[in-house]
């Protein structure tokens, strides 16, 4: 028989009040606190790397920051976030080499059962998240449940994304549709 935390992580329905769960959510509260309140941008990196569960060595998060638990997320090389950045990180949240956050992005996992009695019953789930490398995320930008964004992708700001999108687009709107293919160069591919 899976635990609550195993349901959780392969994006079953589980119940977000079990113990082990909220006590781990404590623990994230904590740590965010530690960093959030961390001065020292070396300090903070070291943080995000211990607590993460995969990490390059170049990140950069600015404060605040907030997420559900922190070992689900999952961090290429050179990452940056910009301020006010929320992961709700109740299914893996991975992302590749070279992307880059805007102030007031957050990307969700979490999602609930659109039947009203078993949403009220408190049962939950998450589908995961996946960025490409060399993605730029724009400012106040959303990113839903279960999304991919390929390669080179380019999120323009303000946006709902809740559908995946292939490698080398610029996508924008609410919710977000392709609004340019990227031409690579040579050079770049």
């Amino acid at each position: 028989m899976k635990s609550e935390l195993e349901k959780m992580i392969a994006g079953e329905l589980y119940f977000s009040s079990n113990p082990e769960l909220s006590s781990m959510r404590h623990s994230s509260r904590e740590k965010m606190h530690l960093f959030n309140n961390e001065t020292d941008a070396r300090k903070r990196s070291e943080l995000l790397k211990n607590w993460f569960g995969k990490t390059g060595e170049n990140i950069y998060i600015e404060p605040t920051f907030s997420l559900d638990y922190g070992f689900n997320i999952f961090v290429g090389e050179n990452f940056y976030a910009n301020f006010n950045c929320t992961i709700l990180d109740t299914c893996p949240v991975t992302f590749g080499n070279n992307v880059m956050i805007a102030p007031n992005v957050s990307l969700y996992t979490a999602t609930h059962p659109l039947d009203p009695v078993e949403r009220n019953s408190g049962w939950e789930y998450g589908k995961p998240i996946t960025i490409g490398n060399n993605v730029w995320i724009g400012g106040s930008s959303v990113i839903g449940p279960g999304v991919t964004l390929g390669d080179n992708v380019v999120v323009g700001m303000g946006s709902v994304v809740t559908k995946s999108f292939p490698d080398n687009v610029v996508i924008a709107g609410n919710p977000a549709r392709v609004i340019r293919h990227i031409e690579l160069s040579d050079s770049n591919s």
